[in-house]
């Protein structure tokens, strides 16, 4: 066709668009939106406006789409009048917002302190009676927070100097000092508080590692622990390698939630929010002002965790994503069935059969943990 032909008016094969049912876009052909749903990984999980119900990867890219330069009139104009900056859900009117914003603004926890605090038998937590169904609804968190001194000829190796874990009633179940591997060269105390002082009378790291690890445990066996956490507690943290690393520690990854690696909560390249930039954005206060208080540090995570546990998405009975149900040798003939029915699929239909490739939070609000 020359460039100065009129392609005819009717709708035909070559002018149809494929558009995807979560995120809107549009293709030419069928098989490249296969394609997109397939490296998308779509599904209900996914942070999702309230006006227009576009999916996002993040709440970032949501809040980008709300609120943006680039964000669609209609929906920045509603979210502007009953969206909720924090939790980005729209309401139906600006008084059932301004009743949500409310609960949803939290204030800031009450600062552990400073100063040196031992560690006494009630900063210890004293492991529940063995009860069957004690994770009959929801597996039990706990969160962590490490403050690390400097060691090292340049004081840049970190070395946990400080440890505290909370309950998800916001209870200090454990806190204390701990003694450095190796000596001290840098105490960073504008940002730790930490002295020399207050890793004199420190706990040995052997002795803080027994004590984590009978907390979360809870009284469960190893076995079932790493085959599907039983009654043993789900450990959250910002940075959690990073804090079971300096604390020459191991736990199971199914029974690890991070807020510096959860997707939802990640920057739209997937690189880490600080949790300052996290606890401001989505709880509405300010933390890390000063000296890093571990106890502030802790009930923060805790209170993320728990928002984003408490979301409700309506799952599918499909578990399975497009890239487990069609094999990666499509394109050279194999398995041709699933290829044929994918490609009589509509873009809903496709949606459907989509899955994260994340686990959502939300799943530890319904049911114990399993692989």
């Amino acid at each position: 066709m020359e460039s100065g032909d009129e392609p005819p008016k009717t709708l035909t094969s070559s002018t149809t668009r494929h558009k995807c049912a979560a995120c809107f876009k549009q293709y030419k052909k069928k098989e490249h939106l296969i394609a997109h749903m397939k490296t998308s990984y779509h599904s209900v999980h996914q942070p999702k406006c309230g006006v227009c119900q576009k999916h996002c990867k993040s709440f970032e890219s949501l809040r980008e789409h709300s609120t943006g330069p680039l964000a669609k009139v209609n929906c920045s104009k509603i979210f502007a009048e009953r969206g909720c900056n924090l939790c980005m859900q729209t309401f139906d009117s600006p008084v059932s917002l301004r009743e949500h914003h409310n609960i949803c603004c939290l204030p800031a926890p009450a600062l552990f302190g400073t100063i040196k605090m031992p560690c006494p038998e009630s900063q210890i937590y004293d492991p529940p009676v063995d009860i069957e169904n004690d994770t009959a609804n929801h597996p039990e968190a706990v969160a962590m927070d490490c403050e690390m001194v400097g060691g090292g000829s340049d004081g840049s190796l970190d070395l946990c100097a400080r440890v505290c874990l909370v309950d998800e009633d916001e209870k200090l179940i454990f806190h204390t000092y701990v003694i450095p591997q190796i000596p001290v060269t840098n105490y960073r105390y504008e940002v730790t508080g930490i002295t020399e002082d207050h890793l004199r009378d420190a706990m040995p790291l052997k002795e803080v590692q027994e004590k984590i690890l009978q907390i979360l445990y809870n009284g469960e066996s190893i076995g079932r622990l790493r085959l599907n956490g039983g009654r043993a507690r789900v450990l959250l943290g910002h940075g959690l390698e990073h804090d079971l690393d300096c604390l020459k520690m191991n736990y199971p990854d199914h029974l690890l939630r991070d807020t510096a690696k959860y997707p939802p909560l990640m920057k739209t390249n997937l690189v880490s929010h600080s949790l300052k930039y996290l606890v401001k954005t989505y709880l509405g206060y300010d933390i890390q002002t000063g000296m890093h208080d571990p106890y502030e540090d802790c009930v923060s995570v805790m209170r993320l965790y728990k928002r984003l546990r408490s979301q409700k998405h309506l799952t599918k009975g499909m578990e399975f994503s497009l890239p487990a149900r069609s094999t990666p040798s499509l394109t050279n003939g194999h398995d041709s069935w699933n290829y044929r029915e994918i490609q009589n699929m509509t873009p809903e239909e496709l949606f459907n059969i989509s899955k994260s490739n994340y686990r959502c939070w939300c799943f530890d609000s319904r049911q114990p943990l399993h692989l």
